[in-house]
């Protein structure tokens, strides 16, 4: 069963659409436009490979997440000290 992407030329939204053989016109869900563009689909693909890939890109971004919020918990601390130090 073919799913298609489309983005309205209207509103702009994007979304997928079930096609079969018997179905209407295409209609923009948000603003029932037909005026539609279709865009081109990427495929999943599951392999050794590309679960690393993934694993690795999470694990950097866990990590980097965590350390901004290290920084962000030592900026509020040194500002509350420098406030408790200046009687602030």
């Amino acid at each position: 069963m073919p799913i298609y992407e489309y983005r309205c030329t209207g509103c702009t939204r994007e979304f997928e659409l079930l096609v079969l053989r018997n179905s209407p016109t295409p209609a923009c869900p948000s603003c029932d436009s037909q005026n539609l563009e279709q865009l081109l689909s990427g495929f999943a693909v599951n392999s050794e490979g590309t679960r690393q890939a993934s694993i690795d890109k999470f694990r950097r971004s866990y990590k980097a997440s965590g350390q901004r919020r290290d920084e962000q918990v030592a900026a509020v601390e040194y500002e509350k000290k420098e406030r408790e130090e200046h009687g602030g």
